[in-house]
């Protein structure tokens, strides 16, 4: 590529540090000492203080850009409420609040810090706007052939839009205007079990995308999942994460909207975050197996 500026952009880490170790090596590999996170850090996984410890380590050696995702939006907001509402041992909330257990002082205003939003400007090349779900909504899906996402590529300033939270890796065009998503460091979906992000390449004006899937070691973050039993903390959650992290298929929202579909059926009405046990056990059945 010769002496372009080469960007590493990594998303939706959800706590993964064995997956984003190995993505660090293969950056530090290629010379890049400039990275772009988009979000939702920790969730899901074990021993996300490893997470955290790591992202400091790479923000005192390197030129790093942190934005906000709607996962930093839930510590922070639980913290202020004094740690109410959610259930230890369940599997809507119980990962949920293992994660947030394991998250220090340092953690939490580090996620105050952060913007949802940001435009990044590197010299000679155009300006990329950085967000986790899309500029305007720290929780909005931008999805291919979809009118709503071509009208927030419309009234972007910036002609370039770099976005998490679908767990997709993937461009879309429209005009003249593109939006990368990296994909998932942590928990990729349609990724075939392996982590994902991706290296901007800036040269003669422009930017050009480069997609990179990297295997790793799945059992041990499997493995980890029950040294600190969240198959216990949050059963059916953790069923499915480990079914994502091995197949890349069946996120968890998918799975979550059936068990509030089937407790809606039943009951009349299911309100977050309180969805019985029976209906994500069914849920699972149904699209997990």
């Amino acid at each position: 590529m010769g002496a372009d500026k080469q960007i590493a952009v990594l998303a939706d880490i959800h706590g993964n540090y064995i997956a984003l170790q190995k993505c660090v090596e293969y950056v530090r590999e290629r010379g890049i000492d400039t990275f772009l996170f988009l979000g939702d850090y920790v969730g899901e996984l074990a021993y996300p203080q490893r997470t955290m410890q790591l992202l400091y380590e790479l923000q005192d050696k390197y030129h790093c850009y942190f934005i906000k995702g709607n996962k930093e939006d839930y510590w922070i907001h639980y913290h202020k409420i004094g740690g109410q509402d959610w259930k230890e041992i369940d599997s809507t909330t119980g990962s949920m609040v293992y994660t947030y257990r394991h998250l220090s002082e340092k953690d939490i205003e580090f996620f105050r810090e952060m913007s949802h939003v940001q435009e990044v400007v590197f010299q000679g090349l155009p300006a990329i706007t950085i967000c986790h779900g899309s500029p305007r909504k720290v929780n909005e899906k931008m999805l291919a052939d979809d009118e709503k996402t071509f009208a927030i590529m419309e009234e972007n300033t910036a002609d370039y839009i770099l976005c998490g939270h679908t767990h997709v890796q993937g461009q879309i065009r429209y005009k003249n205007k593109v939006a990368y998503n990296p994909g998932s460091v942590g928990v990729s979906l349609h990724g075939n079990g392996r982590a994902q992000f991706m290296i901007l390449h800036g040269a003669k004006g422009e930017w050009t995308e480069e997609f990179v899937s990297l295997a790793y070691d799945v059992q041990s973050v499997i493995r980890q999942l029950y040294e600190e039993e969240l198959h216990i903390k949050a059963p059916c959650w953790c069923r499915v994460t480990k079914n994502l992290l091995l197949t890349g298929e069946t996120p968890h929202g998918s799975v979550l909207a059936r068990a509030m579909q089937l407790c809606t059926e039943d009951m009349g009405k299911c309100n977050w975050p309180n969805v019985p046990e029976k209906y994500w056990q069914q849920a699972v059945k149904e699209m997990v197996g």
